[in-house]
Order: C-alpha cells, then structure tokens, then sequence
C-alpha cells in the first residue's frame, strides 16, 4: 500500500491496482500540482462537506466513483453531474477495486455552504484495508486510517484501534478547527499504529504550528509509532515499512 500525501487532508491511495484520492483540495501551501496534474482515481472518498476538502472535487467526479455519506455523494450528484456514486454510512464497509473501506465517526461539523446550506450528514473518517475487516485472525493486512476532521474521541481507543487495526494513521494536528498537537498524540497511542503522520496544518494562519511539536507529543506518551512528517506530494510505501 503507498500513501501520498498532496498536503491539508488530501491523500493518495494505492491498494493493488486501486487508487483512491481522499479530500481534494489542491489549493494549499503543500502540494505543487493542480488538479489537471493528478491521475484520475478510481476511487472518490469525501469525509464532509467542507470546502478545504471538496473544493476540487468537480474535477475528478466524472470518472472516479465518488464514496461518502449519501447526503454529501447527492450533493456531488447534483454539483458536480457524478453518476457513478456509493452512499454508505458509520460503520460499513464497501468493497472498492482491490481495497476495503469502513466509515467511521470523526467528531466535527459537515454544513456544505455554498450561499445555502446543505445538509452533508456525519463527518467521517476512513479505515482502508487489503482484506475485509473481521475479528478472524489473517495474514498480515495493511490498513490506512485517515481519521479526517476530528477532535479526539474514545471510538480510536475502543474500536477503531482494537478492532479495525490500522497499521498507520493520518491525524489532523493542526488545531482551533481539529485536535492540536496534544490530542493528536494520544489519538495516535490509542491507536496502537506502528506509523503516523500529521496533517491539517500550515494551510491557513489559525492553523500554523510548528509540526515538531507533535513528533515530541507522540514520544511522550510512550508510544512506539514512528512519525513521518511528509514533505508535500511525497510517498510513504506501506509495505516496505511492515
């Protein structure tokens, strides 16, 4: 499995022959590619509703399967002319090419304002898998948690982390919208991931922090995952690292 992180909460995911874009928002300080320049993704995953996340949605909603909320993939429907869309909910799991993807909780908010207000249903995150999450012990899966806008919540201690057994999670760190640093780091402990990776952060000034802050956080709890601050549009190969 590679992870790419295109900066704010934009990611890349491979799985087999499966890519999948979560969170589309390509005008940030971290990325240098417009939306022209990204291969088009199997794969469409909207955690809400909010503009730093479905700004460039539009652009890859024609030839990707768009997954979300079924108030949010109506509202891209609608927007955006998507016609080939899964609505889904917390809790489910939906087979997407070669990869698994369960819908989980993120504490935050999901209005879509656009001159109107629209309803986006719950904000989200994401557990994507090789194999189907089960309680049945199999060989060696590997599972990427992008917890997507979230303060933090005991869900990542009592389900997420002992039943869905991410390997490695993107938590936002960026603060005043999300966790900052702090929460973050015990979010990441609670977890049980052998890797994380900060993001949500440095896009806007009520944002800014200094990422280091969260690599010394994560340390302090005791936690034995390693931090990977990525540079924008840089990889992180899963597999390399299990």
């Amino acid at each position: 499995m590679e992870l790419t992180w295109h900066g704010h909460s934009t990611w890349h995911v491979s799985v087999g022959d499966t890519d999948i874009l979560i969170d589309p928002f390509f005008d940030n300080p971290h990325t240098s590619l417009s939306p022209a320049e990204v291969d088009q993704p199997d794969y469409l995953l909207l955690t809400h509703g909010h503009a730093d996340h479905i700004a460039d949605a539009g652009a890859f909603a024609d030839g990707a399967t768009v997954v979300g909320t079924p108030e949010l993939v109506g509202y891209v429907e609608d927007e955006h002319g998507a016609d080939d869309t899964v609505g889904m909910n917390l809790g489910g799991t939906v087979e997407c090419g070669d990869a698994y993807v369960t819908m989980h909780r993120a504490d935050h908010t999901n209005g879509i304002n656009t001159g109107y207000e629209h309803d986006a249903g719950m904000p989200a995150g994401y557990v994507i898998g090789d194999t189907k999450p089960t309680q049945v012990a199999d060989a060696d899966p590997e599972t990427f948690y992008h917890a997507g806008d979230t303060g933090l919540m005991t869900e990542m201690r009592d389900v997420i982390g002992p039943f869905l057994e991410p390997d490695a999670a993107a938590v936002p760190v960026g603060d005043h919208f999300t966790m900052g640093p702090m929460q973050a780091a015990i979010a990441v402990d609670w977890l049980d991931v052998d890797h994380a990776f900060p993001m949500h952060y440095d896009t806007f000034p009520p944002i800014e922090i200094d990422v280091e802050n969260f690599v010394r956080e994560v340390d302090g709890t005791g936690s034995d995952a390693e931090v990977h601050v990525l540079e924008g549009d840089e990889s992180f190969d899963l597999s390399d690292a299990s």
